[in-house]
């Protein structure tokens, strides 16, 4: 069963990309003059993203406090367990432009999507890749979208939060914009990292949390404004309650 499963789903993944990539073209095409932030596209590829989450019973996924969610331009962070983290972020239904890898840009039909939506590649460890990616997303929130960014950088093998990379952090400083936390549970066993299998029934939140006003970190330094965000994000995060649980009984 479980390789039937994997088979049928990713068989539609597969078919349902090259459909729903004409789709995206063909809306790009009647709105790109007149739409200058691009909602409705990225509205459309909130659906085609999250339609693999309603077609998989067994990722029982929720989002939470969904009211909590700026209409304003933010700076949208959260933890990252696995990829399936992104399919269920579609589901928030919210304007945003992602900041992701850049060879995520290269995959057919998905990636061209992602790069009809204008979001935002990054080369890790690339500097003149991390000006441009600052650059592009200094552009975008000044145009009235927010941006999101996985703070962690990477996913977490052990779902146990990891350090926040500054980039988040400096963009909110530099704007002044609010920081929108977000809080993945049950995505790593869900979609494992170095996985493609179906791994059976599994509870998925995404949580809102309270968006943090410029004026609460206004006069924290970048790397105390990542602390505090991570801080906040960690201990929502079963893993690290975990961890902490342990650590208290040792």
């Amino acid at each position: 069963m479980r390789y039937l499963v994997t088979l049928a789903f990713w068989t539609f993944f597969t078919f349902t990309t090259l459909l729903f990539f004409v789709i995206a073209v063909s809306i790009w095409l009647l709105t790109v003059w007149w739409d200058r932030r691009l909602a409705l596209l990225h509205l459309f590829t909130c659906f085609w993203g999250y339609l693999y989450i309603w077609v998989m019973p067994p990722w029982d996924a929720t989002i939470e406090d969904r009211h909590k969610l700026l209409k304003t331009p933010s700076v949208m962070v959260s933890n990252h367990q696995s990829g399936l983290d992104i399919l269920v972020a579609f589901g928030l239904f919210s304007h945003f432009k992602w900041v992701s890898k850049a060879e995520n840009f290269k995959v057919p039909f998905i990636g061209w999507n992602m790069k009809l939506n204008r979001y935002i590649p990054i080369l890790r460890g690339d500097k003149d890749s991390i000006r441009k990616m600052m650059a592009a997303c200094e552009k975008t929130l000044k145009n009235g979208s927010s941006v999101y960014l996985f703070a962690e950088g990477t996913r977490s093998p052990t779902g146990v939060v990891k350090p926040f990379k500054p980039g988040a952090f400096i963009l909110a400083h530099s704007q002044k914009v609010p920081i929108q936390p977000l809080v993945f549970n049950g995505t790593k066993n869900a979609l494992p990292k170095r996985s493609l299998m179906f791994h059976g029934y599994h509870r998925i939140t995404l949580r809102v949390m309270d968006a943090i006003p410029y004026e609460r970190f206004a006069e924290l330094s970048v790397e105390e404004t990542a602390e505090m965000v991570r801080q906040l994000i960690a201990a929502e995060v079963k893993e690290n309650q975990d961890l902490a649980t342990s650590e208290a009984a040792s």
